[in-house]
């Protein structure tokens, strides 16, 4: 029994269900079954679940589940390479970590303070404990378990990302894509094979073009840089190669707005982040979100650009892998925009079409 519902809440709620889930699977359980509730537990079902605890046959199972398993948000298809955004990294942090009591003390006012600046502070503090949780494969909370705020806070991953590397790489790619490198993919662009698809995004890079189906001028840049570096099998036999299109709803999808994006988040089966836009149409985006664990992020972003970002960083943030469909894609934008682990190709596993690309672009006047 408990392995069947081990399964289905897996299948339903990702690798690391929430602890209100956990609970109720647990309630269920002695609701359905009066003779299973132990009389001298407080709810009864502790011995399946105890969320105070996290002991029980349910959290035991999903332990074991968890360390066999490569899914949701620390999952991986394969291991992955020094260099990439699950490796394990020296912060530049220098301010004072709490840690043991005062850190446990921290995290509870995270929860609960309304206060904006008060959440940041505390969550700069917690820095050093947040990322051991997002790099132990045996944890059974998740990120957000512990530190729901990433759900209702714009900025955090913004925030996290430069504790990691500093203001000056966190800024890089808003700095030195719209005037740097946009023109020149839009220009490299002009060298792919004629399609429909590819000339509508250039279409849509064109300000004075009307272009009412499409996305904005940098939203297309972006998904004309994926057409300059499509998915690979990367050597893998058993990849299912697919085309640039195809991989751009692994990059970025559209939910007109007034449509529920729960019901969308519930049909979704995307195991690495993705960007979710909503408004009336493309071109025209009203919010954006950064869908982790089909739990969507707010961005406080108003532009394609900025969002992206935001995705980006995210991988660092989250210790998630780049989607398969788009490594080359995320490679060339690590390397050579933000210039992050730059020049240790053995490292980052830089396929030839992105080396390729880049001295393409950094050649051009």
């Amino acid at each position: 029994m408990i392995n069947i519902l081990v399964a289905e809440m897996t299948d339903s709620h990702g690798r690391i269900p929430p602890r209100s889930v956990r609970t109720s699977y647990a309630l269920g359980i002695v609701n359905l079954f009066p003779y299973l509730q132990d009389p001298y537990s407080e709810h009864g079902y502790e011995h399946y679940y105890d969320p105070e605890a996290n002991t029980g046959y349910l959290a035991w199972r999903l332990k074991t589940v968890q360390r066999n398993t490569h899914d949701g948000l620390r999952g991986h298809s394969r291991p992955n390479p020094q260099g990439s955004p699950t490796t394990q990294r020296e912060s530049l942090l220098i301010a004072e970590q709490l840690k043991d009591e005062e850190c446990r003390e921290a995290v509870s006012v995270i929860r609960h303070s309304t206060d904006e600046s008060v959440v940041k502070e505390k969550m700069r503090a917690t820095f050093e404990y947040r990322r051991k949780l997002v790099h132990d494969q045996d944890a059974t909370s998740s990120v957000f378990d512990v530190f729901p705020r990433f759900l209702d806070i714009p900025g955090l991953i913004d925030q996290d990302f430069s504790l990691m590397f500093g203001d000056e790489v966190s800024g890089k790619f808003l700095a030195k894509w719209p005037s740097y490198f946009k023109p020149k993919v839009i220009r490299e662009s002009q060298s792919l094979p004629f399609s429909l698809h590819v000339e509508e995004l250039r279409a849509g890079c064109n300000p004075e073009t009307e272009n009412d189906h499409g996305w904005d001028s940098d939203m297309s840049a972006l998904l004309l840089l994926l057409h300059l570096l499509p998915p690979t099998s990367r050597g893998h036999k058993k990849t299912v190669k697919i085309s640039a299109a195809q991989a751009e709803d692994h990059l970025v999808r559209f939910v007109k707005h007034g449509a529920s994006l729960t019901t969308f988040l519930e049909k979704v089966d995307a195991r690495q982040p993705f960007l979710l836009c909503t408004g009336q149409q493309k071109k025209k985006v009203e919010r954006f979100f950064i869908v982790v664990d089909n739990k969507p992020i707010p961005c406080n972003a108003l532009t394609s650009v900025g969002a992206f970002d935001g995705l980006f960083k995210a991988h660092y943030v989250f210790s998630l892998s780049y989607d398969e469909a788009l490594f080359g894609f995320y490679t060339f934008i690590q390397t050579t925009v933000y210039n992050i682990d730059v020049g240790s190709t053995k490292e980052t596993k830089e396929t030839p079409r992105v080396k390729e690309l880049r001295a393409r672009l950094l050649r051009e006047a």
